[in-house]
């Protein structure tokens, strides 16, 4: 299938109706659907959601904010996986305002969004197999993994120098690593392939950032402790954020707690 590319205007678009690359939401406060349609675009050939407009095509329109079109396209990009980053924008019709999010396909598949992967069936978004996951990953292979991509909205300000002071002190102690401790931040990263030019990678922020969970929510651990076999009374219960490396020392400290216990 093409790739969608918008070449409409938002009045020919809705007349149009919705199909294989075009879908109609009737309200923002739809997210998760709107979300949904976004991984299945991002698998399937690409496409375009219209927010403010019925099945049918109606236009109701949406109340436009001052952040509206920054909330949406964060939320989009904060909960696909790899990120998606939408092209998101305002549009008139009939005198009330509408929200055109458009999508494309995505070289790297699959397109998660909140760890569910969709596909576009005609008019409709169907969740994707097993097996249809290792195929559409087979095919993608060769591209950049998510951890190798750029995280596009952090700067080296976000890196802790003394997380990555710490990591290579220890590496040429225990796993002779030729990295000086005291060289630049940036020549680290770059020894470490972490940065690409002056980008940092997903990599260098799960690593060494100052707050991981800035950028990526989804990255904690819940440590547990359950009263007997099953999981209905809690003993204790921790919710672990941080870098990946403190993230490890601090899972296995609570599991030692409660070795003897």
């Amino acid at each position: 299938m093409e790739n969608y590319k918008h070449r409409m205007n938002i009045e020919e678009l809705i007349e149009k109706g919705e199909s294989q690359n075009l879908e109609f939401k009737e309200s923002l406060k739809l997210k998760e659907e709107i979300g949904e349609t976004v991984s299945a675009f991002s698998n399937s050939g690409g496409g375009a959601v219209i927010v403010g407009v019925s099945d049918g095509g109606g236009v109701f329109g949406v109340d436009i904010g001052k952040n509206t079109v920054e909330e949406l396209a964060n939320y989009i990009k904060r909960n696909t996986d790899p990120q998606v980053f939408p092209s998101v924008k305002i549009l008139e019709r009939g005198g009330k305002n509408v929200v055109l999010v458009e999508v494309t396909e995505s070289a790297e598949k699959p397109v998660f969004f909140k760890n569910h992967a969709y596909k576009r069936v005609g008019k409709t978004n169907q969740g994707i197999s097993s097996s249809e996951l290792r195929k559409l990953a087979k095919e993608s292979g060769g591209k950049v993994y998510w951890d190798e991509q750029i995280c596009e909205d952090a700067s080296l300000d976000d890196i802790s120098e003394e997380k990555i002071r710490q990591f290579l002190r220890k590496a040429k102690y225990e796993r002779r690593l030729e990295i000086d401790p005291d060289i630049l931040v940036k020549e680290a990263l770059e020894r470490l392939s972490l940065i690409k030019g002056d980008k940092l990678t997903n990599a260098a922020i799960l690593l060494f950032g100052k707050e991981p969970q800035k950028f990526f929510l989804q990255t904690k651990l819940r440590c547990a402790r359950y009263k007997g076999t099953t999981p209905i009374t809690f003993i204790d219960l921790k919710i672990i954020e941080g870098d990946i490396i403190d993230q490890v020392e601090e899972a296995e400290n609570f599991v030692l707690s409660h070795i003897n216990s």
